[in-house]
């Protein structure tokens, strides 16, 4: 056989893998020695390839599944430095790859182990744990509702009891929203969890008398946490929903742009943006109750030249907001195309962009391959049927670029048009 066929075979079965377990140190070495002794019986044609390929990627997954059987044990141990190393080990292999058909078969005793980490663990461990419960229902979704349910309760409680770790409870509060997103379809629970998280960030609304709240780092980071995980739930409520939420909170929201931390500036200011365009939906016309003071204000930070504040931080602060005033003075979106394997995903909307936001938080690096491969997120994000490897060419021909972009270009100014033009009647007054 031609070595350059058979090149082509090993890099698909380690695709493959990829797709299907997190490779450690030590497996890196046994795939390159894998490769070596494949393409060396290619040249002497003792081995048939495909039998070869197939023994190589089973034994590869046998041995991953094994190791993560052994982490899911170690979170019984007495040692809480050892909960703590067997937790992030699950962490980092629920990250990294699609593993639905294991973890329905184990989905009871791993939720039991991380349940009696929340309970009996401290700081790092519960935050590990909750990390793993977002991981574990991003990959199962609504086939362990019952889990979600059950652990509901003890993820309120720990997320509002002052004397846990802050980290332990900004981790909860994410694991609260992601589990009611995808695997909760009661509207009374949501709305419930909503309220909690709304407790949370509440405490940076400014006082009565307009004066600014002062908080430390950490409890700035659990306040935005709280804020963009109440972001994510309103991203999928119901039309009648958000147009209560939008009458009570868009004024409250706007409290929050006052705040010293520069996170959860731009959280509510994406959070309103979102609103505006959630409510335009019913609405095309909709300005809400002082659109002209929150567009001062809005520009104001667009242009904010404070010395006080890192260089970094003005230019992360400036092009936030300048997306921001744009969509409510304009209805005009930014658009972010994401490129994953052979593949991309259009961000054209605030709803879209909160929740990619909020699942790179959980999966981080390992958010391409999770698109690749993960079903549910596929779904949600309205992907399609997950695409074999090797199966679709690599890039798009310089015409069919020009073709897409021209009708994206046409479907974008079409869009925005229709609205300016009222925009500006409303404006000269005419």
């Amino acid at each position: 056989m031609p070595k350059n066929k058979k090149r082509a075979k090993v890099q698909k079965s380690g695709a493959g893998l990829v797709a299907s377990r997190p490779p450690t140190d030590d497996e890196y070495d046994t795939a390159d020695n894998i490769s070596t002794v494949s393409a060396l019986s290619d040249d002497t044609g003792s081995t048939p390839d495909s039998v070869g390929d197939e023994v190589d990627e089973t034994s590869s997954q046998e041995l991953f599944e094994d190791k993560l059987k052994e982490y899911i044990e170690g979170t019984t141990q007495k040692s809480a430095q050892g909960r703590k190393n067997c937790l992030d080990e699950i962490k980092k292999a629920l990250s990294k790859c699609y593993l639905y058909d294991f973890l329905m078969d184990r989905k009871v005793t791993l939720s039991d182990s991380l349940t009696r980490c929340l309970r009996k663990g401290k700081g790092d461990e519960q935050a590990l744990a909750a990390t793993c419960f977002c991981l574990l229902f991003t990959q199962l979704g609504t086939d362990i509702e019952d889990i979600f349910n059950e652990i509901r309760p003890l993820m309120l409680t720990l997320m509002a009891d002052n004397s846990v770790n802050l980290k332990a409870r900004s981790k909860c509060a994410l694991a609260l929203a992601i589990s009611s997103f995808l695997a909760c379809d009661e509207i009374e629970q949501v709305k419930s969890v909503m309220k909690a998280l709304e407790d949370v960030f509440r405490n940076s609304y400014r006082k009565g008398d307009k004066s600014v709240p002062t908080h430390n780092p950490e409890t700035c980071s659990f306040h935005s946490q709280a804020l963009q995980a109440w972001c994510l739930l309103l991203s999928i409520a119901p039309g009648f929903i958000v147009n209560d939420i939008v009458s009570s909170h868009l004024v409250k929201l706007s409290d929050l742009l006052y705040s010293k931390d520069l996170d959860i500036k731009i959280s509510a200011g994406e959070t309103i943006a979102m609103m505006y365009e959630l409510a335009r939906e019913t609405n095309e016309e909709f300005e809400g109750d002082d659109i002209d003071n929150l567009c001062e204000l809005l520009k104001n930070l667009a242009t904010d030249c404070q010395k006080s504040q890192a260089r970094k931080e003005r230019k992360q602060q400036r092009s936030s907001f300048r997306d921001i005033l744009r969509t409510i003075e304009e209805a005009d979106v930014p658009e972010t195309c994401v490129k994953f394997g052979s593949e991309q995903l259009i961000l054209n909307s605030w709803v879209r962009k909160k929740q990619y936001d909020t699942f790179c938080q959980v999966m981080g690096p390992s958010i391409n391959q999770q698109l690749q491969f993960n079903e549910l997120l596929r779904e949600i994000f309205d992907l399609g049927p997950v695409i074999p490897v090797g199966t679709v060419k690599t890039k798009l021909s310089k015409h069919e670029r020009n073709m897409y972009k021209a009708a994206a270009f046409k479907a974008r100014t079409k869009a925005r048009s229709k609205h300016r033009d009222k925009r500006s009647v409303t404006l000269n007054g005419f």
